[in-house]
């Protein structure tokens, strides 16, 4: 598991409360696949997993855990490799990395 702990620590780069506080945020709430309207969407049910796993000893992390960091780990990856061209300060594509804890103006 040291080696998913690591990719996952390196994948999320937002702090737990940053994390808190941007799912708080409009934005936040406004981007990502919803299986019904009005729903919560997936990143962001993700982001507040982040939340609990970021206030979790490592040794206290549970194979359920480790299979959401391994998710978290390829959604960025992957995500990361669609970056489109110019600004994304203000993007959804952005905002949906946010959700699941990577801000990739940090990097």
């Amino acid at each position: 598991m040291t080696e998913v702990y690591e990719e996952f620590r390196a994948a999320v780069n937002m702090s737990a409360a940053d994390l808190r506080k941007w799912l708080d945020s409009e934005q936040s709430q406004a981007v990502g696949q919803k299986a019904s309207a009005g729903s919560e969407s997936v990143g962001h049910d993700s982001g507040r997993k982040i939340v609990g796993l970021l206030g979790k000893k490592k040794s206290a992390l549970t194979a359920d855990d480790e299979q959401h960091m391994r998710k978290v780990i390829g959604y960025v990856h992957r995500h990361l490799a669609q970056r489109p061209d110019g600004d994304i300060t203000e993007t959804k594509w952005r905002y949906s990395l946010m959700n699941w804890g990577h801000d990739p103006l940090k990097d």
